[in-house]
């Protein structure tokens, strides 16, 4: 079997920076089993795999390395990229997935590709697991929580900068994964991402939570429209617009490979 595969880093305008997730169109799904061996090959965090139903609709899963993945920001970007610049479809997208509803994906007049996410919004935890104190170097402000992941918020950016982590532990959290966050001077907020039980220790841009932070900082600091910096060390900026129910998550992309594979 011949498919075509694209690689595209997502919320940069610049190879080799953001997050990179390869998309792979199909006909028809393939098992699960050879979806997840795809993935673990690119060993990119995350590998979309669409299928299309109509002229702009598609089918949408994400596999990290590791597992399949409810719901992915970068990914879906990326999809999108490849939808638009090398399909040629120009008008809005409807992803279909299986855990998040419906995702409508449009490009906008600056060129970033605006994603419409239910609101994700955590809520403040009521007992804390030892093993997420124990696996960060700072001390939290406070700890929130939603479907996906813990919310840690931090005192300063610095402390998101300069934290570090403990994988093996983080990993007991399982099936949730850890974000670090802070307000910005540069930006509105910054964080880190972390995910071994899901994907691999840092991811370095994750368009997904930010359908958590976005909310949460957007009380914070009483403001719609935030510009949010994934502070990894490959680094993405993400724009983000709030409303009660939904979240606009917009980013650049840019190509950066499109091949065959054989399997």
């Amino acid at each position: 079997m011949e498919l075509n595969i694209f690689v595209v880093d997502a919320f940069t305008e610049q190879q080799f920076k953001g997050n990179s997730a390869a998309v792979v169109p199909v006909d028809n799904w393939l098992s699960d089993a050879l979806m997840q061996s795809i993935a673990t090959e690119n060993n990119l965090s995350e590998t979309a795999f669409l299928k299309r139903t109509s002229s702009n609709q598609y089918e949408i899963r994400w596999f990290s390395p590791i597992t399949e993945i409810d719901f992915c920001g970068h990914a879906t970007l990326a999809s999108a990229h490849v939808i638009f610049y090398e399909f040629g479809v120009n008008k809005e997208i409807e992803f279909i997935t299986s855990k998040v509803g419906r995702l409508r994906v449009m490009l906008n007049a600056q060129g970033e590709i605006e994603m419409t996410f239910p609101s994700q919004k955590p809520e403040l935890v009521p007992a804390i697991p030892e093993q997420l104190l124990a696996g960060i170097s700072k001390t939290p402000v406070e700890i929130l929580k939603n479907r996906q992941a813990y919310f840690v918020v931090l005192d300063t950016e610095q402390d998101v900068l300069n934290l570090e982590y403990d994988s093996a532990l983080l990993k007991q959290l399982a099936p949730l994964d850890v974000v670090v966050t802070a307000k910005s001077s540069q930006y509105d907020f910054i964080s880190r991402y972390f995910w071994p039980a899901n994907g691999g220790d840092e991811d370095p841009v994750t368009g997904s939570i930010h359908a958590g932070l976005a909310p949460y900082w957007a009380e914070k600091l009483d403001k719609r429209c935030l510009i949010a910096y994934q502070a990894s060390k490959r680094g993405g900026v993400l724009n983000c617009v709030v409303s009660e129910q939904n979240i606009i998550v917009s980013g650049k992309s840019v190509l950066y490979l499109k091949g065959k594979i054989f399997v």
